[in-house]
């Protein structure tokens, strides 16, 4: 057996319970080694089956439907990176396991670029294994919750917590659905009120800390002579008033997520020894001497372009390089308009629930002025809104004068108008006028008709008469 000794197979073999109950395909051309590697995966409890090439890895997977797929790299016929390539569509399903022999590792981090989770050397270190196969194990649920939440935004415009299907907003679904299943840093920008903490949570929610602690801490929040000891802790004593021992974030978020908000606001001094438990996963409590160490991903967040931070020396260009692993820039509400409704019905429904009203919707006017305000304050101003005009609202449809004085006035700002030149026609001044009307009644013949002071019946009798001339509206 070419990847371990005879002892080492009949060790793991008795070592502990199972932890699997995944389909893994182990793909091998030395027989012994393939055979060896399936009996020893099985007794941790995994369901196994057996390819000696890429080829008939390709067969048996449409077959056996593998979780993970821990294959070799060099193989007659086809190899492990030609079998990663043929399943460049089907890794969002299926978690991809190199073994290399010496020599071939330059080859292997090449196939990490190609979507390959991880790969081992030859011979294979068993406990190395099992680590990896439990790894993968944790990839394929956040897997399978990513799926349910593409089917959920499919279904209701929805991801997650997250609400919103624009454009926009899929491209950070997107950021969200690669960062999750890693333990890498995010660095969050956006205005205020465009939810930076809440897709904080739902990174943390996706990945395999999701058990453990999500701790935030806003450092703008919080006085700079005490921002130190609230991330890191201090010893009783430490300083006037540090009467007892105090745990900080870092160690509350252990195993978990930090989410640091308003990273640009802290001092240089206080990003300098953050920098420092990032790089080393170790910390001293303030008056304290002893290094504490920490398994936690950070998360931070901040309502200032980070690259311009940066240069301007407001955030260490080194902190700031080292946080930017993934960066998420949200867009603010004014470029998602098309969210508006969807978040409104959302906001809409939780407030019927709260304040037990049964407020159906927003009519006409109200939505028009809601989709044209520049919503400064973005979707916490949104919410803030909604909910006024929920508790306001004396019948089934929240109507524009339950939205704020503030509001309506800019929407009013915002309204349509029509330029008429001399030299225009009546009729070519009428159809202006009723193709804006039109529009600002987002296609409601009966409140257009209403507007313009003309029955329905005339307004119907006028379209038909533009649809003959060959005018659009």
């Amino acid at each position: 057996m070419t990847f371990m000794n005879t002892q080492e197979l009949e060790h793991d073999l008795s070592d502990g319970p199972p932890v699997g109950g995944e389909r893994v395909l182990i793909v091998e051309d030395d027989p012994s080694t393939r055979s060896g590697l399936a009996e020893l995966v099985h007794a941790w409890g995994f369901y196994t089956d057996e390819a000696a090439d890429g080829e008939e890895a390709m067969r048996k997977i449409t077959t056996f439907r593998p979780a993970i797929i821990v294959s070799d790299l060099v193989m007659p016929r086809m190899g492990g990176r030609e079998l990663l390539r043929a399943l460049h569509d089907q890794l969002s399903d299926i978690t991809f396991i190199l073994l290399t022999a010496q020599g071939t590792v330059e080859s292997a981090v090449e196939a990490i670029k190609d979507g390959a989770y991880d790969f081992l050397s030859k011979p294979v270190d068993p406990q190395r294994l099992k680590i990896l196969l439990e790894k993968a194990m944790e990839r394929q649920a956040t897997l399978r919750e990513v799926r349910t939440l593409r089917r959920q935004l499919r279904d209701h415009g929805t991801f997650g917590r997250i609400i919103g299907n624009s454009a926009g907003i899929r491209g950070v679904y997107r950021v969200i659905e690669q960062s999750a299943p890693t333990n890498a840093s995010v660095l969050i920008s956006g205005e205020s009120g465009t939810g930076k903490e809440l897709v904080a949570q739902t990174i943390h929610e996706l990945s395999p800390r999701q058990p453990f602690p999500f701790v935030a801490i806003n450092c703008a929040a919080i006085p700079e002579t005490l921002l130190e000891s609230e991330i890191f802790g201090h010893e009783k004593g430490a300083f006037t008033g540090a009467h007892d021992r105090r745990i900080g974030v870092f160690e509350l978020a252990h195993r978990g997520t930090l989410f640091l908000d308003e990273i640009a606001e802290m001092q240089p001094a206080t990003q300098v020894k953050l920098l420092r438990v990032l790089q080393e996963r170790t910390f001293r409590r303030l008056g304290g001497r002893q290094e504490q160490t920490v398994d936690v991903r950070v998360i931070a967040a901040t309502n200032v372009d980070p690259l311009e931070a940066s240069r301007s020396g407001k955030l260490r260009e080194d902190l700031f390089y080292r946080l930017n692993v993934f960066n998420i820039d949200l867009p603010p509400l004014r470029q998602r308009k098309d969210d508006i409704p969807l978040l409104v019905q959302t906001f809409l429904n939780e407030f019927n629930r709260v304040n037990n009203k049964a407020v159906r919707g927003v009519d006409q006017d109200a939505m028009y002025l809601l989709e044209h305000y520049p919503w400064p304050g973005n979707i916490r101003e949104l919410r803030n809104v909604i909910e006024r005009a929920t508790i306001l609202a004396d019948g089934e449809f929240i109507e524009a004068k339950h939205l704020p004085p503030t509001l309506v006035s800019k929407g009013e700002e915002t309204l349509p108008t029509l330029t008429i030149v001399p030299g225009t026609t009546v009729d070519e001044a009428e159809r202006r006028l009723i193709t804006l009307t039109l529009e600002h009644c987002r296609n409601n013949k009966t409140r257009a008709a209403e507007v313009l002071g003309i029955s329905l019946k005339t307004l119907h009798n006028k379209l038909n008469r533009m649809k003959a001339e060959g005018v659009s509206n």
